[in-house]
């Protein structure tokens, strides 16, 4: 690993902190933390308390594979719309949302702006 790459890797580590840092959840307003890769969307609600997973969602469950069409945003849409009722599944209202190091921005604004459309307030 070059010097440069040492100093993109720390860089990415004090961005996803510093939201860390700003966001905790716990079982009555979890945290709702975002993996995105080049082609796939992950997704999990947390309880920091117990350190615990409530339920969790992805493009590769079994569920979603060849179901889901369109450009990535409509498909992280679709995730976003699906979490949401698993969290009402589970009880849950209201969420604290995880970017990560992700900006606000594409995917992400869109798994989000689902998960708000189906009545889960931020």
């Amino acid at each position: 690993m070059d010097r440069k790459q040492k100093k993109r890797i720390k860089k990415r580590l004090r961005v996803q902190q510093g939201v860390r840092n700003r966001v905790r959840g716990s079982l009555d307003k979890p945290r709702v933390s975002v993996y995105r890769s080049n082609k796939n969307l992950a997704c999990q609600a947390i309880d920091d308390d117990t350190g615990k997973t409530i339920t969790a969602i992805s493009s590769l469950e079994q569920d979603f594979r060849g179901k889901l069409d369109g450009t990535k945003s409509e498909r992280a849409k679709t995730l976003g719309t699906e979490m949401a009722k698993r969290l009402k599944d589970k009880g849950v209202e209201r969420i604290v949302f995880d970017r990560g190091w992700y900006r606000y921005h594409g995917r992400v604004k869109a798994f989000a702006d689902a998960i708000r459309e189906e009545g889960i307030r931020f």
